[in-house]
């Protein structure tokens, strides 16, 4: 059981919940570098916490984010995502203005589509080692 953490309560419950989930930039675009990268796993940190959401994992490619997170049963899924996307999306729009170029016909950083996987069937340790594993950008 520690390899899947702690047990977490609420006022009425005790859970264990996770999901993997994925966003990709729109079209595919070659977005980030490092530096987008850390700042981008702060404002969804930020977001989680928000949410009582805790950010186990964190990474990235230039065109994609994984993210491993914990959360309680009153979390909608697509509630939390649709704000790690929004909200990340207008801060590294404002922070970081040279990535307009990427999203200027469109308007927007993130597709319209996610992936999001419930985990429990594979160890947490084999997600997240994925998850470690992605080619970060330097």
């Amino acid at each position: 059981m520690a390899e899947y953490g702690e047990i977490r309560t609420g006022r009425h419950c005790a859970f264990l919940l996770h999901a993997h989930l994925v966003f990709v930039t729109k079209y595919r675009h070659k977005v980030f570098t490092d530096r987008h990268l850390r700042r981008m796993e702060q404002i969804m940190r930020d977001v989680c916490a928000d949410f009582e959401v805790e950010l186990k994992e964190f990474n990235g490619e230039n065109n994609h984010v994984h993210l491993l997170v914990s959360f309680p049963p009153k979390v909608a899924l697509s509630k939390l995502i649709n704000s790690l996307k929004g909200v990340s999306s207008r801060y590294m729009r404002r922070e970081f203005p040279e990535l307009e170029r990427h999203y200027w016909r469109a308007q927007r950083l993130w597709s319209g589509s996610y992936f999001a996987g419930s985990v429990g069937g594979a160890p947490l340790s084999v997600v997240r080692q994925y998850i470690e594993q992605q080619n970060r950008p330097a």
